[in-house]
């Protein structure tokens, strides 16, 4: 996100939810061996790429809020999007936009990047393909809720110009290895992210039909630090109704002359 040119905001610490901090740590480190780690690792960054494959087979809602927010919590400027990710006619998947009111944020600029944080990054998914470009250390067991995980630190091995990672900690399910939660921000360099600042979020998952664990929450607040000013941010996304597509083949029968051959 890049600031608006027009105008310097104090830097906001009050209001709804809570400022990002570290989170506490309260994990079993365990007497995992190396061998045993790294063989977690594969199996399942094996299951993100299955889990990857299979969400491109789903439809889903998707709505996006960003709200920047005054000293007493009070928004001060919105922006927010719903959008329907389904198959069109042909079976290409396709995004439709059923909301999308005029943005009235007037302290930040959403920039691509955020967008392509907001529809990739944020939604993070490390595949088999994707791991040679992180770097995966094992930080011990913990509970989210009634689940046991097994908790990394990831971080980009080497950032490429105008490539976007994720730098964080995931928490993967010990039963279904998948993650379930992730906590950290996007990375990345280029031209464009000059002068830009970017929220740590919080990601959820739920499992889906049994078997996939889906992305379904997404939350960030904040205060983003520029150049000349600080400004409270507060984002939300949420991903509802996954159903699976489900191709429809229609026979059409012609002539008289088809009927013969």
């Amino acid at each position: 996100m890049r600031v608006h040119r027009m105008v310097l905001v104090a830097m906001a610490v009050a209001g709804a939810g809570s400022i990002w901090a570290p989170l506490a740590r309260a994990v079993d480190t365990g007497d995992l061996s190396e061998d045993r780690i790294n063989e977690i690792i594969q199996k399942f960054t094996a299951k993100e790429t299955q889990f990857a494959k299979a969400r491109e087979m789903y439809t889903y809602k998707q709505t996006a809020r960003v709200e920047t927010l005054d000293d007493g919590g009070h928004t001060t400027g919105k922006w927010e999007i719903s959008e329907d990710v389904v198959f069109d006619s042909d079976g290409k998947r396709a995004e439709r936009v059923t909301y999308a009111p005029v943005s009235t944020l007037t302290e930040v600029n959403l920039t691509p990047e955020d967008m392509q944080d907001l529809n990739n990054t944020q939604p993070f998914v490390l595949t088999a393909e994707d791991l040679p470009k992180y770097l995966v250390r094992y930080l011990g067991r913990q509970a989210v809720d009634e689940i046991t995980t097994y908790v990394f630190a990831v971080k980009p091995k080497k950032m490429e110009p105008d490539l976007r990672y994720f730098s964080g900690e995931i928490w993967v399910d010990d039963r279904d290895l998948q993650i379930v939660k992730t906590y950290g921000r996007a990375v990345g360099t280029g031209r464009n992210t000059h002068g830009q600042a970017f929220p740590k979020f919080e990601s959820y998952r739920e499992q889906i039909d049994g078997k996939y664990w889906f992305p379904t929450y997404v939350t960030a607040n904040t205060v983003l630090h520029f150049k000349d000013s600080d400004v409270r941010l507060r984002e939300t996304v949420r991903y509802t109704d996954y159903k699976q597509f489900k191709a429809q083949s229609t026979i059409t029968f012609g002539g008289a002359e088809d009927d013969k051959k």
